[in-house]
């Protein structure tokens, strides 16, 4: 991420989407319902139902730093998948302000919501929409197609993005012919063919196979790691959220209930609702040392294992670990049938290590 005094990426003020019989009344009763209730959020939602509207979003508030990996994630029917709409203006929002490098998009025209997204915002979604009757590379190209981009500097351009995603070898091949993995990947690099600054993936892996999604979302990682783009990515996977969040948003009936990083989530919960969701995390994965970090406390004797701040505590407590010696293991007999050393038992403890 880019220095905090820079411009967010996107900016959220005061976000509401509220959905009613007519988008005008929409927004006056919202207007309304905040003025009655002196801005109070909660009590103006409470107004809006009772007059038979419904607040899919509530009065979020976030910001997207450059470069950042923001993920927003909560129950079905949370708003998650509806804010990142409302964000990328395929819903128009109700009140509040959307700022995209600094520009209020809300109220936009067509013409220029056009134009942003076809060169400044990408989007990916859960169902890929790929045409079937088009190649990986003609469905990779097509978004340069539209922008009027040449035949062939829009296919090599298919072919770098082809190439990022690890679909080389397949640009010939018809969508009916790629795995379910393969057509996501497709569907990423089409996403990328314009090289968006701002990256949206709504539940891009959900439909996916476990060991098929833990793939996809290290090749994730890995183009993150390269293109360093500005991503919101929606996800009800807890484990996958915290696997590839800088942040995380974690949302309930419409409103941001919390927003941290994923030590911030783990360790630190708003409430029961975000504690319900990482119960059953493995804590040492995700805590880092500086977590536990006693300041000013003198340390003794030589050895030193080489922590860091950075390092999860399941790592530290290895390094740990590994200065001692093997132990000896025995069967039931009593014998000794070999030896473990305990820093091997520390690591095991980590699933990715196991």
């Amino acid at each position: 991420m880019n220095d905090s005094n820079s411009t967010p990426a996107i900016a959220c003020q005061n976000v509401w989407q509220v959905f009613g019989p007519d988008a005008q009344d929409a927004s006056k009763a919202l207007a309304e319902a905040l003025s009655q209730n002196d801005g109070n959020a909660d009590a103006a939602a409470a107004s809006l139902r009772e007059k038979g509207f419904i607040p899919a979003v509530q009065d979020a508030n976030f910001e997207v730093a450059e470069g950042e990996l923001f993920v927003i994630m909560g129950l079905s029917g949370s708003g998650k998948s509806t804010l990142v709409r409302c964000v990328s203006q395929l819903l128009p929002g109700t009140g509040g302000e959307i700022l995209i490098e600094g520009e209020n998009i809300i109220g936009a025209s067509k013409k220029r919501l056009t134009e942003l997204r076809r060169k400044t915002l990408g989007m990916v979604f859960q169902h890929f929409g790929l045409f079937p009757h088009m190649t990986v590379a003609e469905n990779v190209a097509y978004p340069l197609k539209v922008q009027g981009v040449g035949r062939k500097e829009r296919l090599e351009r298919a072919q770098e993005v082809i190439t990022l995603v690890g679909l080389e070898g397949r640009e010939d091949s018809f969508p009916r012919q790629l795995s379910g993995g393969q057509r996501q990947r497709v569907g990423i690099a089409r996403s990328l063919a314009v090289n968006p600054d701002i990256w949206f993936l709504d539940e891009p892996f959900s439909a996916l196979d476990p060991l098929i999604r833990r793939q996809l979302q290290d090749e994730f990682l890995r183009i993150q790691a390269t293109l360093k783009k500005s991503i919101v990515f929606i996800t009800h996977d807890i484990a996958e959220a915290l696997k590839l969040a800088d942040r995380i948003a974690i949302m309930r009936d419409g409103k941001i209930v919390q927003i941290g990083t994923p030590t911030d989530i783990v360790l630190h919960p708003a409430d029961d609702y975000v504690r319900e969701f990482s119960k059953d995390v493995a804590k040492g994965q995700h805590a880092k040392v500086s977590s536990v970090l006693r300041d000013g406390e003198e340390t003794s004797g030589s050895d030193d294992p080489g922590l860091t701040t950075a390092m999860t505590l399941d790592t530290a407590l290895a390094h740990c670990m590994d200065l001692y010696d093997p132990v000896p293991v025995r069967d039931e007999t009593g014998t000794v049938v070999g030896s473990v050393r305990p820093s091997d038992l520390a690591a095991a403890l980590n699933r990715d290590d196991a």
